[in-house]
Order: structure tokens, then sequence, then C-alpha cells
């Protein structure tokens, strides 16, 4: 049989490879998208949503993928258990049009706020409520309508206080009927089953886990030298040829960052959500019970444990639309 050979591996689609700027991130919604998620969602709802990781299990479903060689027979899959607790509308943010696009008009927050958000930003030390009539008058000519929404840490399995803090757009065309749920929802909560279904298809973006300051070996893969090769095996060969005289960025393998970079992963499809009793015996490790609502995701998802996941509905054509039958769940302890 012949032997395999890999000399380098990793992609260059990333470039530079430093560290995030923060622990997580928010999508971006282009207008490309909203008019994709608009022309398949007539109704106004939210088009994201977060959970914090808490570890990974594996299922037995039935496959009901036509055409698969295990159609409609047990397979056993990994999956990943998303801590999923509410998130609360803070604030309506306003858009108007721009002379580069969309711009900030105006920001509505709540009358009664959450005393811990106040570890998060600084609050307006005085709530206009005059100012939500105003802007209602003059809706017409507004670009876009988002929720500010921040998450509710102390109702997860994490235990920490300070919330994170983003924004989430709205499916649909017409502005008033963003404007008019936005007014209705704002200063309550919002739940994973306001914005997902069981069967669907999301992405998914987070800031993956950091592994410091490492070689090319482990960065990129390159091939380790042989035993006789002159001075050091776990290296480079060279770093260019003689012309240009310089070297190309992200054209060589080189030590540096690794981890801790974000991330987007593509249709992960939505197996369960539920309530309680997802955590196997003695709790996840590193992260322990998960008390309330959870999501089952087919497969992994970037990020360490407790790290903060963001889901927004599938950009691309999903496959799939139909709910899996969940036979059996693992919950043997992860304690060895």
């Amino acid at each position: 049989m012949a032997k395999g050979h890999k000399p380098v591996a990793g992609s260059r689609a990333f470039w530079p490879r430093k560290r995030a700027n923060r622990i997580y991130q928010n999508f971006s919604y282009s207008e490309e998208y909203l008019e994709r998620i608009s022309g398949i969602i007539k109704d106004v709802k939210p088009v994201a949503f977060c959970g914090y990781k808490a570890g990974m299990l594996h299922v037995c479903i039935k496959d009901n993928k036509k055409g698969s060689a295990t159609y409609g027979q047990e397979v056993v899959k990994a999956v990943t258990v998303l801590d999923i607790p509410p998130v609360i509308v803070c604030g309506i943010k306003v858009y108007e049009k721009g002379g580069y696009g969309k711009k900030t008009k105006t920001v509505i927050w709540a009358e009664n706020l959450d005393k811990n958000l106040a570890r998060k930003v600084d609050l307006p030390k005085k709530i206009d409520k005059n100012k939500a009539k105003e802007i209602e008058n003059e809706i017409e000519k507004a670009s876009d309508i988002r929720l500010l929404v921040h998450t509710v840490p102390k109702e997860s399995g994490i235990g920490k206080k300070k919330p994170e803090l983003f924004e989430i757009a709205l499916s649909g065309d017409d502005i008033k009927k963003k404007w008019e749920y936005a007014r209705s929802v704002l200063g309550k909560q919002i739940t994973i089953r306001d914005v997902f279904d069981e069967g669907e298809y999301v992405d998914v973006k987070a800031v993956d886990k950091g592994k410091g300051y490492q070689g090319v070996v482990k960065r990129f893969g390159v091939k380790i030298r042989g035993r006789k090769h002159n001075k050091k095996r776990r290296h480079i060969g060279n770093l260019a040829p003689r012309t240009p005289a310089r070297v190309l960025p992200g054209a060589v393998a080189m030590a540096g960052q690794l981890g801790f970079q974000t991330r987007t992963e593509y249709n992960k499809k939505i197996l369960k959500i539920g309530d309680g009793g997802i955590s196997p015996k003695g709790g996840f490790v590193s992260y322990g019970i998960v008390p309330n609502t959870y999501l089952l995701v087919d497969g992994s998802v970037p990020g360490s444990k407790k790290r903060l996941v963001m889901m927004r509905k599938a950009v691309r054509k999903p496959l799939i639309k139909e709910p899996e039958e969940i036979v059996h769940i693992s919950l043997k302890s992860q304690q060895g």
C-alpha cells in the first residue's frame, strides 16, 4: 500500500492568525441575508440566539436521510449540548440610511433594566419615556429595527453575574411590523423556542479554544524532517526563494498564535430542544449541571466549555428539515 504524503495543512483563508478582540462574537446581518430569510419567514421574529457550550454526548437516532446506506436504521452520532437560558430585550436599536450604509439613529432602553447589566455597560441615568412616541411618528424613515438583548447567565450552569450584550436582527420586510414586535417584547424575555424549531439548520459562531504560541508542526501540520536532517527537525525547509526578496504573508508556515480565533460553521442541525435531565452522572466535566433549557446540535461546535456560542438561521440551503427520532441519549458519567 502506498504511503500517505501530506507535507502541509492549514487554510490561508484566515489571516492574520491573531487572537480575537473579545471572547464572544456576534453575526453581521447583511442586506442579502435578511432578504433571503425574510423570503422564507413571513412573520416578524428574531433570526439569532445564543447558548453556553456545556459539553458533548452521543445519541442513538433513526437516520431519515433518503438515499443513505443507513436510511431507516439506528445510527450513533456525537452531539453538542448547549445550555440555553433566556435572553432579555433591554433595548430597541433604530437604524437609518447613511452615506456608507446604515447608521444608528437612536436606542430606546427598557424601563426596568437588570442591575447586573451595569457590570457590562454604563446604563442611562434617566430614561426618556417620550422617545418611543417620537420615533413611532417617524418610523417610516427608519431603515431597520433590531433588538438589543443581554444574556441571563445566572440561570445557566456557569454561575457568573456579568451578562453578554449584543444585537439580534428581525425577519420581515415591513418596518412597521418590526417596530410593533420590538415594542411588544421590550423588557421581556425571549426563549429559544421563539426563534428555532427542532430539525432546523443553524449557523454557529464562536471563539475557538486558545492554544497559545505554537510551532509550525502543530499550527500548520508541516512534515517533520528526517533524523539526519541538518540542525532542526520541527521546522520548515526555507522561507522563500531569492526573488522576490521578501517573505510573502500567509504563504509560508510560521510559528505563532494558535486558537482563540473567531470561527463560523454552517448548517448544524438542531436535533432536540428540551428542559432539564440532559446532564450526565456527576455533571459535565468543567461545566457542571445544565439546569434548564438545553439544545442538542448534531456534531461539534467551536469553542471551549462555558463559552458563548452564537446561532443564526442558516444562510445556505439546508438539506433535510424534518427532525430525527432520538432513540437513546447516553448519560454515562464522564469522570472516568
